[in-house]
């Protein structure tokens, strides 16, 4: 009886030394507003999409040491950038696929059968949205989720979700350096736009996927059109739509009179679907003869006055979902107000970023002008 009694005592400490992520190291709240315990030791994350290692990637070195699943996306939407990781990284291929692209596809099986330390979920977007069932079988099981967002309300969510994924990984201090050159690089911008009068800013048009829809997606009240406005513009779609993204018809796109239209696209250079070419392996001549391709696509989209009068512009769709889109809000604030942006350089920003986040070197066209 006393031998029974004492081993039951050692299994119950074996158990506790080998499970230490169950022993909860901090409380936070994440961009759902959820209260969720952090354990002590994340080794094994999941990713609710695959594009999230763009932002992780600027936290973690190496980013794929601990992503054990994650959705297809990346890979399918995002290719070239996929292929630069994959060289430096060939273990990418053997990170599991809990979906394809979409949050219908994923598998809650999947997911569990990974035994996850920790679920990195989106409020919105491709993978599992704060309702999905699989987050309620995450928690039943002892498995934090927390939510972040760069894609609903960048200029609100995107220096707290970094600081929650600081938090999450152990990254506090990176996290930080990175939330100083992030808001450094946007006071450069608000600093010199923040006091142009309503009647100095032109209406944008965001044509997002532009070639993608019978009408034409844009951002409304959020996304990208926090950018355009913090850039020194009116967004257009604000009056098109009542939601951060959405689908805007053509006669209300005629109607709004864009005085400057702006294109977003992810096309590789190979595609054979139509759409603006941009990202890694793009080059500046492609980039550009494919904007003018989606900009001229239809009568309707041709005859606005901003494409009318050669006020045209793209940039690389996956800003939207990203802390990069620092970059774009520069490069975005240069084309509505040269002049008073003369001394923002959107590019050396970008190489910054690359040579001190991310170690590694730029390549293809991320923006382009007509």
């Amino acid at each position: 009886m006393i031998m029974s009694i004492e081993l039951s005592r050692r299994q119950l400490l074996l158990a506790t030394l080998m499970a230490p992520a169950c022993v909860r190291a901090q409380l936070v709240t994440d961009i759902a507003g959820r209260k969720v315990e952090l354990p002590k030791r994340v080794e094994r994350i999941v990713l609710g999409e695959g594009r999230q290692l763009y932002t992780l990637a600027l936290l973690e070195d190496p980013p794929l040491a601990r992503v054990i699943g994650w959705q297809g996306d990346m890979s399918t939407f995002d290719p070239q950038t996929y292929q630069q990781y994959r060289a430096r990284f060939p273990q990418i291929d053997g990170i599991a696929k809990i979906g394809g692209t979409s949050e219908a596809s994923v598998s809650p099986e999947k997911v569990l059968s990974l035994r996850p330390d920790l679920a990195i979920f989106s409020i919105s977007g491709h993978g599992p949205g704060r309702r999905n069932p699989l987050v309620e079988q995450l928690q039943k099981i002892g498995v934090p989720v927390i939510f972040i967002d760069f894609r609903e309300h960048p200029l609100a969510n995107t220096i707290p979700s970094l600081r929650l994924l600081g938090q999450a990984l152990g990254r506090e201090a990176r996290a930080e350096k990175f939330i100083a050159f992030y808001e450094a690089q946007t006071r450069r911008v608000t600093e010199l736009t923040a006091g142009i009068g309503s009647v100095h800013r032109p209406r944008v048009l965001l044509d997002a996927r532009a070639g993608d829809s019978a009408g034409v997606l844009t951002a409304g009240r959020g996304s990208l059109g926090e950018l355009i406005e913090m850039a020194g513009g009116i967004n257009a779609g604000a009056d098109l739509i009542p939601t951060p993204l959405g689908e805007a018809s053509l006669e209300a796109v005629i109607a709004c009179k864009p005085e400057v239209y702006v294109a977003t696209g992810y096309q590789h250079p190979g595609a054979s679907a139509a759409g603006l070419r941009m990202g890694a392996q793009v080059s500046e001549a492609l980039a550009r003869e494919s904007l003018l391709q989606v900009a001229r696509r239809r009568p309707e989209i041709a005859s606005l006055p901003a494409v009318r009068s050669g006020r045209i512009h793209g940039v690389w769709h996956h800003f939207y979902n990203t802390p990069y889109h620092v970059v774009m809000l520069q490069a975005m604030a240069a084309w509505l107000h040269p002049q008073r942006l003369a001394t923002v350089d959107a590019r050396a920003t970008w190489q910054q970023m690359h040579r001190e986040f991310l170690g590694m070197a730029p390549t293809g066209q991320y923006w382009i002008s007509a």
